[in-house]
């Protein structure tokens, strides 16, 4: 069918997958992240109370005995103030801060099993374009992100307007309350609402982790054809491997042919089989066989053999023989030592190289 052969159907190959790595394109959840650290942060909220009550206390009292014991509140007894309420309220703060980060951190790293690139941060050339950034804009992705945050903020609008309509009273009441007492009253309710829309959010960012899981997976979808062409990559292209095994059986086929002229016998049979073999007394414990082929590889032997006035011989058996069951450039099997020795022994004396 039409538009086939350009269609992602097929899953992400594992060199695709760490190409992506490395660029720092993984799965991740925002939300799990946002989510984990609201439980977590507000969680060491309630155990950092006392003290956070405490600089609150502090900072306060520190007001009231300025006020008091100065005649009057110069530029410099406000910047004294000032500097020493900013410290108290710094080393709330910084804990809750830590805490977060670390938690943020820790998440991301779960999800992105602790990658770290600098690739996303890198300058791209494309991201100035205006198209791409209106293309972007109405994107399914953010339309998606757009209906997630509408969600969230209704639900949280919802959750806000229970807790005051049914604790509208009791706030009211809290004017009556000592400080400790209201801001106990303060948290606990904070925390209810934390754990009330937390749970919600909890469900949200666990369908979130899902799609942004499922849509990463849709994102790295390969065509057929680019499957393919990752494996001509990976493996090399079949025609360039035909080729160049081509060629090497080439050139090994010409060296074992400049071989021929220094045989001591060819043994044929008579069309189809030809081995050329080479004894030196003095290296070789047995002779050599260093050329041999079949049909038009075997013609060709004989032919340089004759060229080259090496001897021939016609043994059918020895021959097939010593084809099938003799690598090139290896010494023939022991079987093979007597029959092979008489025909030696023969040719070396056609040729006056013994006695």
């Amino acid at each position: 069918m039409p538009g086939e052969a350009g269609e992602k159907t097929e899953k992400a190959t594992p060199k695709k997958r760490r190409e992506q790595r490395k660029e720092g394109n993984v799965a991740t959840s925002k939300d799990v992240i946002v989510v984990v650290s609201l439980f977590v942060c507000f969680y060491c909220l309630q155990i950092f109370f006392p003290t956070i009550f405490k600089s609150i206390r502090d900072i306060t009292v520190l007001f009231i005995s300025a006020v008091g014991s100065v005649e009057e509140l110069s530029l410099g007894v406000l910047q004294e103030i000032g500097m020493e309420s900013v410290s108290i309220l710094v080393k709330c703060i910084i804990p809750l801060g830590l805490i977060a980060m670390v938690v943020a951190i820790v998440m991301t790293g779960i999800q992105t099993r602790f990658l770290f690139t600098m690739k996303p941060l890198g300058f791209k050339l494309k991201n100035l374009n205006p198209l791409n950034g209106i293309k972007k804009l109405f994107s399914a992705k953010n339309i998606i992100e757009l209906l997630k945050a509408a969600l969230k903020i209704t639900i949280l609008t919802v959750v806000l307007y229970q807790i005051l309509k049914n604790e509208i009273v009791v706030i009211a009441q809290m004017m009556d309350m000592n400080a400790v007492a209201g801001f106990s009253y303060v948290l606990k309710e904070i925390m209810g609402m934390v754990i009330r829309i937390g749970l919600v959010f909890a469900v949200i960012a666990g369908f979130d982790y899902f799609y942004q899981r499922w849509s990463y997976e849709k994102k790295l979808k390969m065509t057929k054809e680019e499957v393919k062409e990752e494996y001509k990559q990976m493996e090399g292209n079949p025609e360039i491997k035909g080729k160049i095994k081509s060629l090497q059986r080439s050139m090994a086929r010409n060296r074992m042919m400049q071989a021929v002229p220094d045989a001591d016998v060819i043994i044929r049979n008579p069309t189809h089989y030809a081995v050329a073999l080479k004894y030196d007394i003095d290296h070789d414990n047995a002779p050599v066989l260093i050329a041999k082929g079949q049909d038009y590889i075997a013609l060709k032997i004989v032919e340089i053999a004759e060229q080259s006035n090496v001897t021939v011989i016609e043994n059918k058996p020895l021959a097939r023989g010593i084809y099938a069951t003799t690598p090139l450039n290896c010494e023939i099997p022991a079987e093979y030592y007597g029959v092979v020795a008489e025909i030696l022994v023969k040719v070396f004396r056609m040729n006056k190289k013994l006695g």
